[in-house]
């Protein structure tokens, strides 16, 4: 299961996984657009086995539906892949009362994660991928102001969310030990996609340096790598660049704030901790 699949990294990272072989779940927003890019990879790929579920990530309640229709279909899942992402230009509330970076970036993920972690378990040895930045490394998590309600920033809140995913990685990692279920964070590299197009100033300036930035197919190759590649077998909690292990931010290695993003995390998203 890949998010944020009908474009840009996601869907390279789809179509690498059809190439291969894999039944591949694409996750999109929009279905006319989903429907066209899952057409365009079983056709280059010639895997009939790919298909197209909705979602809308600034909605907990669009997770939710969407792990429990994958449920009532499906009881294997080896892959599963949190790419989807956005950066606001200003301060944008979702359904859910929350900012929408940090819902689309961390908290959708983080839910629909723990929604497939009993599916996950069963079909262990199987792998969780969360696709982070390098922007991790210049975030902060500010707990008394998570949603940026006292003075919005683009990018401040980019790289909270970036930074909530590595924790996250770093806590899940330590709860899923003996289960063969691995959870690993990658900074696919600064990728020429859509991204940014929703970003205000801050999106003007990734426009103006797109045409310097790593294709898509390029950014694709390391979280392809770590989910698919025997040489990550056992691997976890671990943070990748250019498919290797690198140190990841100093904050990110804060067991204290790990354990409490996931007690947050877990009273925003409405889940049992």
């Amino acid at each position: 299961m890949v998010t944020g699949a009908n474009s840009g990294i996601g869907f390279m990272i789809s179509r690498d996984l059809a190439e291969i072989g894999s039944n591949v779940i694409m996750v999109c927003r929009d279905s006319s657009k989903g429907e066209v890019a899952r057409r365009e990879i079983v056709e280059r790929t010639g895997n009939k086995s790919v298909e197209l579920m909705i979602c809308d990530l600034s909605s907990l309640a669009s997770v939710r539906d969407l792990a429990q229709r994958f449920k009532e279909t499906h009881n294997r899942l080896h892959e599963l892949v949190n790419n989807a992402g956005v950066i606001m230009g200003k301060r944008v509330v979702t359904a859910d009362d929350m900012e929408t970076t940090f819902e689309v970036n961390y908290l959708s993920h983080f839910l629909l994660t723990l929604l497939l972690l009993d599916t996950l378990k069963a079909s262990a040895p199987s792998r969780i991928v969360n696709v982070s930045s390098s922007a991790h490394y210049s975030g902060r998590m500010v707990f008394d102001d998570l949603q940026e309600e006292k003075n919005y920033s683009a990018m401040r809140s980019y790289c909270q969310s970036k930074l909530a995913q590595v924790l996250f990685t770093h806590e899940l990692a330590r709860k899923l030990e003996g289960t063969r279920v691995t959870v690993n964070a990658v900074h696919p590299g600064v990728v020429r996609t859509r991204w940014g197009d929703e970003g205000g100033a801050v999106g003007i300036g990734i426009r103006i340096a797109r045409p310097f930035m790593l294709s898509p197919e390029k950014g694709a190759e390391t979280p392809f790598y770590v989910a698919a590649s025997p040489d990550v077998e056992g691997k976890t909690g671990k943070y990748w660049e250019k498919k290797k292990e690198k140190n990841s931010s100093e904050e990110s290695y804060n067991d204290n704030e790990s354990r409490l993003l996931w007690v947050v995390s877990t009273k925003l998203a409405g889940i049992d901790a």
